[in-house]
């Protein structure tokens, strides 16, 4: 192969990256993303939104890795959780327990986790270990149930938690991992 036709073939590869990364963040005119969920609609109209995702804004959503998960405090910022296993669309991903990112929360504190884009939680659990430890054996629960997911900070110290996630509609599982310090 002449170094001219490679040249092509990449310039032509990369114009097909190019287009389908442009098509996958698009959306179809008067449909919202799910970043636009809950924003102000555009025009004097009422807005409505639908408890359950339409397949418009189903199909928007990555295909490859399930939505990000934030953990917050009240009155404090949302700190975006590392995925560990996962099952989604036609794909997964097997991970050990993670020490997760880190958040300062006090004694007490009620902990959310916030699901982005328009996807529903079927149930959930939380579990801890002590940071450092190298596996999940032994892990502590914190939490089980429905939506929405909520639970109460451990005691004081520094904990790796997992909040593990069964989405609405069969849409997959994910766990989530955040380096939780109590004071």
């Amino acid at each position: 192969m002449s170094c001219s036709t490679v040249r092509r073939q990449s310039i032509a590869m990369l114009a097909i990256a190019l287009l389908a990364g442009a098509c996958a963040g698009a959306s179809p005119s008067g449909s919202a993303s799910p970043s636009d969920v809950g924003s102000a609609p555009a025009s004097d109209g009422p807005a409505t939104l639908s408890a359950a995702p339409s397949a418009s804004s189903t199909a928007s959503l990555s295909t490859t890795e399930p939505p990000a998960a934030s953990l917050a405090v009240e009155g404090g910022d949302p700190v975006t959780g590392q995925v560990g296993t996962f099952t989604w669309s036609d794909g997964g991903s097997d991970s050990p327990w993670l020490p997760g990112s880190p958040i300062v929360v006090g004694t007490g504190e009620t902990l959310t986790v916030s699901i982005a884009g328009p996807i529903g939680v079927a149930t959930w659990s939380a579990k801890r270990i002590p940071a450092g430890a190298m596996a999940g054996s032994g892990a502590t629960g914190l939490g089980t149930g429905g939506p929405p997911i909520a639970f109460d900070a451990p005691e004081a110290g520094s904990w790796s938690v997992q909040v593990a996630v069964d989405f609405d509609g069969g849409l997959g599982s994910a766990t989530y991992y955040w380096l939780v310090t109590v004071r």
